[in-house]
């Protein structure tokens, strides 16, 4: 934090204009441009102007340029505002909220023009970013020698978004204790979307921080009422005002100025009060009673800068919504916008000019001068681009018995420091208390587990457990509680570090597949916000079989499919998994890059089924295809004559060359195509008459030539629709085979007949398709 303590009025002065600016920017999106889509551009100055105080606090007082903050999502228009005034956003973009090209609806680190710290638009989630982005820059800073240094990481959040899970997930993981870096901000406005909040909830809030670790800080009134407190009677005055319920209060401050007193009186009659507030004038006493923590900006640096540096801090700020607006306190004012009117009263009050609303300062003056010297003090140097780190294309290494592609995975991880350390010292692992059965163990036991502080290893001489648990701040293993939004939202920010502060690190988190739909939006968040990670699902699909019912995941090929800047995987055999695995580490954490999801089996699989060519040239060309998203079996005839193709993925293979066998002693000449990511063939397909051809390239029409047609008999341990797209790649009739509903327990084998998987399903398909 800094170390100057700018002039009280000087920041009262810039607050109001920040005010001014911020409803300007709404105004001027809904009343100043045409719109005839019927369809409102809408925008929160309500929301924003409680925040006005608090964020002028930080930004005119106390952030340096290595601090790191995360908005509240309806408070973008203040963070506009203070953008512009601080010079770093061109007065172009203040007419521009919500429009193409310019300031995004709510703060987004990638799209908005001017600097945005986290992408908030999710709520709840993007209050957690900050905490996983300190954390990830601690990991960082703990393996990089050199990295750059870090500030505070601060979030600024409505007390409604503490009703979200994702924050109570985050406060309670157990390292983040240790993160003295951490603030966050509470603008406790007690409403929400729809309604004034009726319940006074700060004492189990506090309790729960405290619980946490944290320390807790109330800021619930300003000086200047505090100061009537500590007149004769002020302690009454006190108790009523803190007796009132949310909505009371509320109401007291729409009302006129001259009925303020009664209103307090009118449930506590006392001498002494009524004394008090006799000799208040009306108006100093309206001003009294709006006089909150939040609102005190001489109030709010003190505290900012006296925090406790040890551990985290949550500051709960009292503020009124619509803090100097007309809609100050009322009910429905969330969406609520200024009529011209009440923008020409607005205008009145501020000084400003409607038709002229977007002045700076003049550059003499005190707020001029602090804003040149303050955007000076924030302004950051662009990030310099990371350093190469090389993967290489393969380890080199044969896959000679069968093997699952979660066992391969934990493979290429344990051998990964000795064949390729220069890629393997960027690596780090995440998992939610699942990394022995995901197959981590190799890896951890020659890396470590990494924690904010070193933890004596209690059971370093048991000579027979599986994994050497050594947490340090060596280790490259980040092991979590059981939660997987957790997991996602830290994989995000370790994904992130290379444009955050120039430094690549390539993270990789395991979970067991059914629970990446529980992680989706933290996931799909941690990718739009700029984080490039893999993530990977295992075990998968009903092949886990003896698990059943909620433990066999259905839909997940289909998400990852849609989720954008982020390729599918699901190869079949450990060669495969080598294969694209290495490829889809080279694309993370470089500008341009793209996320990855690998769903992964336990089914041990022959690699002998894979045929993969000894000859290097056509071995080359097998991985190629690979991690270009598929490739066909050789087979016993032309491509032309071809009768059925069937088309598999992931640990459904065997299943699929053994249907292909049987229609072959049949005399039904079967094609196998071994798709090692339906996303990428997805993306040839709609590639096709482009004119940006793209990730995916024409690996389709390598699969499915357009000279030789044939029907297509689809299978996939998922749901059949995420293949259903292959019969319009060349119009070819087909029949997709998968998983529709829940599973059970059974043997793997009970598990593909009930669910019409099997190779005799798939050979009752494929003679379906042939001969009617």
């Amino acid at each position: 934090m800094s170390d100057n303590q700018p002039d009280a009025e000087v920041l009262r002065e810039i607050a109001r204009r920040v005010l001014w600016l911020s409803a300007s920017i709404v105004d001027a999106a809904n009343a100043g441009r045409p719109n005839d889509s019927g369809v409102k551009v809408g925008g929160h100055q309500a929301s924003s102007a409680s925040m006005v105080d608090i964020m002028v606090a930080l930004w005119f007082a106390e952030l340096t340029s290595q601090d790191r903050v995360s908005v509240k999502p309806h408070a973008s228009p203040v963070l506009h505002a203070i953008n512009y005034l601080l010079g770093d956003l061109d007065e172009a973009y203040l007419p521009m909220l919500r429009a193409k090209g310019g300031l995004q609806s709510y703060p987004s680190r990638r799209k908005d023009p001017g600097t945005v710290d986290f992408s908030t638009g999710s709520v709840g989630i993007g209050a957690t970013a900050a905490l996983w982005a300190a954390m990830a820059h601690r990991y960082l800073a703990s393996r990089v020698p050199g990295a750059p240094a870090a500030g505070r990481f601060v979030s600024l959040l409505g007390d409604a978004e503490l009703d979200e899970g994702a924050i109570w997930e985050a406060v309670m993981d157990p390292a983040v204790a240790k993160l003295g870096e951490l603030l966050w901000v509470v603008d406790l406005n007690r409403q929400s979307l729809d309604r004034v909040v009726p319940d006074i909830q700060i004492a189990k809030l506090q309790g729960m921080f405290a619980a946490a670790g944290w320390q807790v800080v109330v800021l619930k009134w300003g000086r200047i009422i505090s100061r009537l407190f500590d007149r004769p009677g002020g302690q009454a005055l006190r108790a009523r005002l803190e007796a009132m319920p949310n909505e009371e209060y509320q109401r007291m401050l729409r009302v006129d100025s001259a009925d303020v007193a009664e209103r307090i009186l009118a449930f506590d009659d006392s001498q002494e009060l009524k004394v008090l507030l006799d000799e208040i004038p009306p108006a100093e006493l309206a001003a009294a009673v709006r006089d909150l923590g939040g609102h005190d900006l001489g109030l709010l640096v003190d505290t900012f800068r006296d925090v406790d540096a040890n551990r985290p801090t949550v500051v709960f700020a009292y503020t009124v919504k619509g803090r100097g607006l007309p809609t100050e306190g009322h009910p429905n004012n969330h969406s609520a916008l200024l009529s011209g009117v009440q923008m020409d009263a607005l205008a009145a009050a501020s000084g400003m000019d409607r038709q002229s609303p977007w002045q700076r300062f003049g550059p003499g003056t005190a707020a001029g001068l602090l804003c040149a010297q303050r955007g000076r003090t924030l302004r950051r140097e662009p990030t310099a681009p990371t350093a190469p780190v090389r993967v290489p294309a393969q380890l080199g290494h044969g896959y000679r018995k069968p093997t699952s592609t979660q066992a391969a995975l934990g493979r290429l991880l344990a051998d990964l420091p000795r064949d390729a350390p220069e890629a393997a010292a960027r690596v780090v692992t995440c998992s939610p208390d699942v990394a022995s059965s995901t197959n981590l163990g190799g890896w951890i036991n020659k890396t470590g587990v990494w924690s904010v502080e070193n933890r004596r290893d209690w059971f370093a001489d048991d000579a027979e457990r599986v994994l050497r648990w050594q947490e340090n701040s060596n280790g490259q293993h980040i092991e979590l509680g059981i939660a997987e939004v957790n997991l996602v939202s830290l994989l995000g920010e370790l994904g992130a570090t290379w444009s955050r502060w120039g430094e690549r690190l390539i993270p990789i988190a395991t979970l067991y597949d059914p629970f990446v739909a529980r992680a989706l939006e933290p996931w799909s968040y941690g990718i739009y916000a700029g984080g490039q990670s893999i993530l990977v699902g295992t075990p998968s699909g009903v092949t886990l079989a003896p698990e059943g019912g909620a433990h066999q995941s259905i839909t997940t090929p289909s998400i990852a499919l849609e989720q954008p800047e982020c390729v599918a995987w699901e190869p079949a055999f450990g060669q495969d998994l080598e294969w694209c695995f290495l490829h889809a580490m080279s694309q993370v954490g470089v500008e341009g890059g793209t996320s990855a999801y690998f769903r992964l089996s336990t089914r041990p699989v022959d690699p002998q089924l894979a045929r993969v060519p000894e000859e290097p040239a056509l071995r080359e060309r097998r991985r190629r295809q690979a991690v270009a998203g598929g490739y066909r079996l050789p087979a016993g005839h032309a491509l032309r004559d071809e009768d059925v193709t069937l088309v598999g993925v992931g640990a459904i293979m065997p299943e699929v060359v053994a249907a292909a066998e049987a229609l072959a002693a049949e005399q039904i000449r079967a094609g196998v195509v071994c798709l090692t990511s339906p996303d990428l063939v997805f993306r040839s397909f709609q590639q096709r008459g482009s004119r940006d051809a793209g990730v995916g390239g024409s690996i389709l029409d390598e699969l499915f030539p357009a000279g030789c047609p044939a029907p297509l008999v689809t299978v996939h341990d998922g749901h059949p629709h995420t293949l259903a797209f292959l019969g319009a790649a060349r119009g070819d009739r087909i029949r997709c085979l998968g998983v529709t509903s829940f599973g059970q327990s059974s043997s793997l084998a009970d598990a593909y007949r009930l669910h019409g998987i099997d190779a005799g399903s798939i050979i009752d398909a494929a003679l379906t398709l042939t001969r009617g």
